[in-house]
């Protein structure tokens, strides 16, 4: 934008279609200082990405519109610039361009250059590395790159931020690093006042403002609060998944569990359920519903920065769904590569449905993350291992691995039960041979047979090979081959495992809760009997491998405990807690009653004494206030003992006041 006859204007480039504002962190130039074409004048960061401003051309900062720690819109001066006159003063060359004649395919005054070299100029040596912007000779002096060494691609030989990247051999596409003086590999030792530049820690207790990406993130959480979400949560088992990615690896493709993952919910919610992507607008005060008619997969990211802090960042593969296996792999690889080199557009960071997200890696089993405004859901995977209980027998019963995949959704557009659906059809495709054949044939690969998951005879043999240790001098003895009573033993343990996981899940449907004494409805998977759990095999599996905290020697002993404890006057729904801590503490204070005693005749006596009154008074208020709109408390009798219990319990710990809301 021009000023004046001889002055150029710099102003806040465009960075995207979803970027509209940016904040100054840092001006290069001030006042009065000598500027070259295409040297950085002022950084800026933005919700999306951080960027270098350069000079549209030669000349001298004469004035500055906007402070460091300013935020203005895209198109706002930032700064003037005095032209460098045609006999070269404020350091132009005779090749640089004027404000009436610019520089041809120079890029528009205030925008990011380009990483390629500019047609005609050659990449030229850096010499000390004072042709580097300021990012650059910080990465580097964080990453110990000998600048020396690194050619820029910049236009000028100017050393960018990807340059450095590269030269720290990150993987990023960008400059080629200058070969030793011997002809040999660059030296990875930092040298000079790079190996002297080392990150200064910020000091304790003294906050640090959040700037670019982070505040970013730190307002969309904030806005994520008003998204009213519900979880869906689902065990499956992977057993397929973990083998035809072995094939597939074998076959020499880097595809990566999550690649499969991630692509098996594109197809899912592109050609069964779409409406996961539905995400809620409001327009003129009025909700509404919004379909983008794609899978727009968010790929959440975390990312490590040079000083050790950590930043959540999400690429979008837009309509993923119709994407091939190999294009979708392709564009997966390219947005995570990018993402780690700091090279993503903004663009590239808008425009989510849905998001993927995978803490399973560190060990997480199941995750319930937030759900960001404009999007329809987030899905979480955890680690994949055996079931709870069974990771030391797990291999050695013949158990079979599995995930927990959570689906958090906005429950204003889309339901439970179309959630539950979602995560239903996700592990559908995952075991389904017609998925992988479309993989494979993608890939140019053949699709074999699965197989056989190992007997657990004979991975029990296997395990007993493994650890045998013969003594010193004599030879190895062959384990003997286990007896067909032995393999009968060790299904039975399986069977029993999957029977107690069952009474801890289901046992609620068989709790015997209706006060005139109706059968409950029960479930099929709480009786023994079709598991081949008969009382002769019950009596020979011990009940401390089973981890329960019931009373009993073995599982006959503590079955008819663990059936009394689930199915009794009182049901308990517990194994949907995400925290794996706090489900183990309440089976162990569910199963071993230490907080169920009996009340002695006068505590009963005062319990039903104080049920009568409170029966009274809904009588009372009814007969009173005929026709009055009122809350019942019909069916929660029990509420009032409690409540009374929990305030004496906080007057004994010295409470000096209770406040009950209502709903």
């Amino acid at each position: 934008m021009a000023v004046g006859t001889s002055t150029i204007g710099v102003v806040m480039p465009a960075m995207g279609d979803s970027v509209t504002e940016g904040t100054v962190l840092e001006w290069h130039k001030h006042e009065g200082d000598t500027v070259k074409d295409g040297e950085t004048l002022v950084e800026i960061s933005t919700d999306k990405v951080d960027a270098e401003v350069p000079a549209p051309a030669a000349g001298t900062v004469s004035r500055i519109h906007v402070a460091e720690g300013e935020t203005v819109t895209v198109g706002a001066l930032l700064a003037e610039l005095a032209a460098a006159g045609a006999d070269g003063e404020a350091g132009a060359s005779d090749h640089e361009p004027t404000p009436d004649a610019p520089h041809p395919g120079a890029p528009h005054p205030g925008a990011p250059h380009p990483v390629a070299p500019h047609p005609g100029e050659s990449r030229a040596p850096t010499g000390d590395g004072a042709n580097a912007s300021p990012i650059a000779r910080r990465i580097a002096a964080d990453q110990g790159v000998d600048l020396d060494r690194v050619q820029g691609s910049v236009r000028g030989g100017r050393i960018s931020k990807a340059d450095v990247l590269a030269a720290a051999g990150d993987g990023s596409p960008a400059s080629d690093v200058a070969p030793a003086g011997n002809g040999g590999p660059a030296s990875a030792e930092p040298t000079g006042a790079a190996s002297e530049a080392a990150p200064i820690s910020p000091p304790v207790n003294k906050p640090q403002p959040l700037t670019g990406a982070a505040a970013a993130l730190a307002r969309h959480m904030d806005a994520s609060r008003q998204v009213p979400t519900a979880t869906s949560l689902r065990t499956i088992t992977v057993t397929a998944l973990e083998q035809r990615q072995e094939q597939l690896k074998d076959a020499g493709h880097r595809v990566s569990f999550t690649h499969l993952i991630a692509h098996a919910i594109a197809r899912v919610l592109t050609e069964e359920l779409p409406v996961m992507a539905h995400h809620f607008v409001e327009i003129d005060g009025k909700p509404h519903r919004l379909q983008d008619g794609a899978c727009n997969l968010g790929l959440a990211v975390d990312l490590e920065k040079a000083d050790g802090a950590r930043t959540l960042i999400v690429p979008v593969i837009r309509d993923a769904g119709r994407l091939g296996f190999a294009e979708f792999v392709r564009a997966y690889d390219t947005l995570v590569e990018k993402a780690r080199a700091g090279a993503l557009t903004a663009d590239e960071l808008t425009g989510a449905n849905i998001t993927l997200t995978n803490p399973g890696p560190i060990g997480t089993i199941a995750s319930v993350p937030r759900l960001m405004v404009g999007q329809g859901t987030i899905v979480a995977t955890g680690a994949i291992g055996y079931p709870p209980g069974l990771g030391s027998i797990g291999a050695m019963i013949g158990a079979e691995k599995v995930m927990t995949v959570t689906s958090t959704y906005d429950h204003r557009v889309i339901q439970g039960a179309e959630s539950g659906r979602f995560l239903q059809a996700i592990e559908a495709r995952l075991q389904d041979n017609g998925f992988y054949e479309q993989i494979f044939a993608d890939l140019g690969v053949e699709l074999g047979e699965l197989p056989p998951p190992p007997a657990p005879a004979a991975a029990a043999a296997a395990a007993q090979t493994a650890t045998a240790t013969p003594t010193a001098g004599a030879p190895a003895t062959p384990a003997a081959p286990l007896s067909p009573v032995d393999e009968r033993l060790l299904q039975a343990v399986q069977a029993a495992s999957s029977l107690v996981k069952a009474h801890r899940t289901h046992g609620h449907l068989a709790a015997r809760l209706d006060p005139l004494g109706r059968e409950p409805q029960g479930d099929p998977a709480l009786d023994p009997q079709p598991l081949q759990l008969s009382p002769e095999l019950m009596a020979k599996i011990p009940a401390r491998i089973l981890r329960m905290y019931v009373p009993g020697a073995t599982l006959a002993d503590a079955l008819p405990h663990l059936r009394a404890t689930y199915c009794g006057p009182i049901a308990y729904e517990i194994e949907h807690i995400a925290s794996h801590r706090q489900r183990l503490w309440l089976r162990e204070s569910i199963e071993s009653g230490q907080f169920r005693t009996p009340l002695t005749n006068d505590e009963s006596k005062s319990l039903l004494e104080r049920l009568t009154k409170v029966d009274a008074l809904e009588r009372f208020m009814h007969k009173a206030y005929l026709g009055q709109k009122q809350f019942s408390i019909e069916g929660l009798d029990m509420t009032v003992p409690m409540i009374d219990e929990i305030i004496q319990l906080a007057a004994t710990r010295n409470a000096r006041e209770v406040v009950i809301g209502t709903a």
